[in-house]
């Protein structure tokens, strides 16, 4: 009886999961717009959404060249992320005295700023750009490692003796039981770390302080704010916050399109 009601209410759950925040923020929108208009606020104080968009408009050469170096910077570190972040979590599961001794080490990379260590990071590594990157890498690390190693680690006992007890060797019980096993801790973790990149991505930037055309989004916010251009400041915001959105989306649709059709995460709606 509740497959089919689930069935048809699906379309209608999609429509709401998208028109209720939509909704949400036309009405912030408008109240800001409005609140900016009644109480007559300057510009340089808090501009209106109006002006802020016609400020995008204006400036939309040199914005979307400064997202592309965001962008850039963003996902090669959110790669980077990925891929040692993974590493790292397999060589905890294979030996408990490994992750033993280095987990700490990993959380030591979460909690330390990042603001204190990159301009450090920037005078070492000669190459402006992958120096950003390794930045913004160190930032996204941690929940890929801790979703993963949590993961790998959460495996049904009743099956990993089953596995044992008909001779899967390491390898095996690695690829068709804890990998799968893990695959929803792990999307969990790049959903975090996608939003963690674009920070650091943009830290990175404030600190790196390079313009040009090889300037990102925290260089049009710093020189929006040396010269009291504010609604260019909340364009430029308003593009790192929309890029985070989008980011957070598209990690969104790959964990429905990878475990979307069996694990209760994503089956059940509730």
């Amino acid at each position: 009886m509740s497959g089919p009601r689930n069935g048809k209410g699906a379309p209608r759950r999609r429509i709401e999961r998208i028109a209720y925040p939509v909704a949400f923020a036309v009405l912030l929108v408008g109240a800001w717009q409005w609140m900016v208009v009644a109480l007559e606020l300057k510009p340089y104080l808090v501009p209106s959404p109006v002006l802020m968009m016609q400020t995008l408009v204006t400036h939309f050469g040199a914005f979307m060249q400064a997202l592309s170096v965001t962008l850039k910077v963003t996902l090669l570190a959110f790669a980077v992320a990925t891929v040692v972040g993974v590493a790292i979590s397999f060589l905890f599961v294979q030996s408990r005295l490994v992750e033993t001794t280095l987990f700490p080490y990993a959380i030591l990379l979460q909690v330390t700023p990042i603001v204190a260590v990159a301009p450090l990071i920037i005078i070492w590594v000669k190459n402006p750009t992958g120096a950003m990157v390794l930045c913004a890498a160190l930032v996204a690390l941690f929940p890929i490692i801790a979703n993963t190693t949590l993961g790998l680690r959460s495996v049904d006992p009743d099956l990993q003796a089953y596995f044992r007890m008909n001779g899967a060797t390491r390898w095996q019980t690695l690829r068709r039981l804890r990998i799968p096993s893990a695959l929803p801790y792990f999307f969990g973790g790049l959903r975090i770390s996608s939003g963690l990149s674009l920070i650091g991505a943009v830290v990175a930037e404030f600190v790196a302080g390079t313009g040009g055309t090889g300037a990102g989004l925290a260089y049009q916010i710093l020189q929006a704010g040396f010269m009291l251009d504010i609604p260019r400041m909340f364009a430029a915001l308003l593009l790192i916050s929309l890029t985070g959105v989008l980011l957070f989306v598209a990690m969104a649709w790959l964990t429905r399109r990878y475990i979307g059709r069996w694990h209760a995460s994503e089956t059940s709606r509730d």
